[in-house]
């Protein structure tokens, strides 16, 4: 059996909103085997009206950005399959 692991480093930082509350970013950032280095982003925004629990913010605005890291790497692997079969992908479920 072959494994490999990669690692993902999540980055948070949340700041006060211009319009009232809190502004909460992630950053999900993955280096692949071959060196490349693909980097997700996620926000999630805090009604002023809303309770202050950050820990809320924190784990949004971190799916989006993993979500979107995702979604970044399967752009790469429908590219990557297709320069080397030279057909086009489609990549399902």
């Amino acid at each position: 059996m072959n494994e490999t692991t990669w690692l993902v480093e999540i980055v948070i930082d949340e700041h006060d909103s211009d319009e009232g509350g809190s502004r909460t970013r992630a950053q999900a950032r993955l280096r692949t085997r071959d060196t490349r280095t693909f980097v997700g982003s996620g926000l999630a925004r805090r009604n002023p009206d809303d309770t202050e629990i950050p820990e809320i913010g924190e784990e949004l605005a971190t799916a989006r950005a993993l979500s979107d890291l995702a979604h970044q790497l399967i752009e790469a692997t429908a590219a990557d399959v297709e320069t080397a079969t030279h057909s086009r992908v489609h990549l399902t479920g």
